[in-house]
């Protein structure tokens, strides 16, 4: 066990106490809805915290084979796998390991629902719907935009899918509110409800910002009471930045500071590698203790160690100057982070560790060349 100064970084801390109380938010809503949550392992995938995970959790939802293993092999409750395209090599896999599996269109659907259910007779089959209504804050993210491949429109549903699907499923949420919900379910009700007599469950998708400070629990929970009583069917949630919202950060340190027509600090992570939302999205992460450029006595550019000319993570203000080696710790870095990190220049990976509930600090993993030259060949 360390201490936060003991810690080489750069690295992500992820602290316990946080995470469970999403996990007990997320289990009220399951409690007094009578929802199933299951994790989405796209957005958080730290499987270290699991065995905390799967107390208050129903599953998780897998986006391909390799997020279906570690569901089995680390979580081994409901898995639910969603591709927007089977691999033929693939699906037998996933069918043996899976509970449930979700097909993005009716085609993939009838050309595997007989090698599916011949491996797993008991599987669950069910098929994404494009409700193409969407707030979605960014074109990127927005899994009902134009020209979208995520789900199959009503001008192209078959319904020749009905004779063999449990369930339909949607997403079309991004870090959004019930009201944004709402909007939506009344299109999906509009256009799908035709459909939904003989179906055993309906999945609401990801992007409910349920842990968010000034999220409409209550609306939510009506929202699922009022459709699993309306449609006699049951519903799924499958949040992933709900899980891991708030839960912790990354820490980095001080490499140099470079001054042209401003002060810069380069520091020993990387926006494009560690924090690619922050570029792709794009987002303002927060930095402990420092104000707006500006704001505060002395002003940084903070920018990562990569060749990348854009691999900065914006400009910000402090009360006191920097120095080479001291720490800028960012603020809400554990979701949609190291699942999406990569090597580029050969950048070391942020280590893993976690903050128990006693206050004690764990590594969990550290990474080094291996893990770089192992990716490559």
């Amino acid at each position: 066990m360390k201490n936060n100064n003991e810690i080489p970084t750069p690295y992500y801390l992820c602290e316990e106490e946080l995470l469970e109380k999403n996990l007990m938010l997320l289990n009220y809503v399951q409690r007094e809805s009578g929802a199933k949550i299951i994790l989405a392992l796209k957005g958080f995938a730290m499987h270290s915290t699991f065995p905390l995970v799967k107390k208050y959790l129903q599953g998780c939802t897998a986006s391909g084979l390799h997020e279906a293993l570690l569901a089995r092999e680390e979580f081994n409750k409901e898995v639910h796998t969603y591709s927007p395209a089977f691999k033929d090599e693939e699906i037998a896999q996933i069918a043996k390991i899976s509970d449930h599996i979700v097909f993005n269109s009716p085609s993939q659907l009838l050309r595997f629902k007989d090698k599916v259910k011949e491996i797993n007779p008991n599987i669950h089959l069910s098929l994404r719907i494009n409700p193409e209504v969407s707030s979605s804050p960014v074109d990127m993210y927005n899994p009902c935009g134009i020209y979208s491949r995520l789900g199959t429109t009503l001008k192209n549903f078959d319904e020749r899918a009905l004779e063999y699907i449990d369930g339909l499923n949607f997403h079309a949420l991004c870090e959004q509110g019930a009201d944004e919900l709402d909007e939506v379910l009344t299109a999906f009700e509009k256009n799908f409800s035709s459909y939904f007599k003989n179906l055993k469950y309906i999945n609401f998708g990801g992007g409910h910002h349920i842990t968010k400070k000034g999220y409409d629990v209550e609306k939510l929970i009506k929202l699922i009471k009022d459709f699993r009583e309306k449609y006699d069917v049951e519903v799924y949630l499958e949040p992933g930045e709900a899980v891991g919202w708030e839960t912790g950060t990354l820490v980095s340190s001080v490499l140099d500071i470079v001054h042209n027509s401003m002060d810069i600090a380069i520091l020993d992570t990387s926006a494009e590698a560690h924090m690619p939302d922050t570029l792709a999205m794009p987002y303002r992460a927060d930095v402990r203790d420092s104000g707006e450029a500006g704001e505060k006595k002395y002003t940084y550019r903070l920018a990562g160690n990569t060749c990348l000319a854009g691999d900065i993570m914006g400009d910000y203000s402090f009360d006191e100057p920097l120095k080479v080696g001291d720490r800028v710790i960012f603020e809400d870095q554990i979701h949609y982070t190291f699942v999406k990190n990569t090597t580029f220049n050969g950048i070391k990976l942020p280590s893993l560790a976690l903050k128990k509930k006693d206050g004690t600090i764990k590594i969990i993993k550290d990474f080094g060349y291996e893990d770089y030259k192992g990716r490559l060949s």
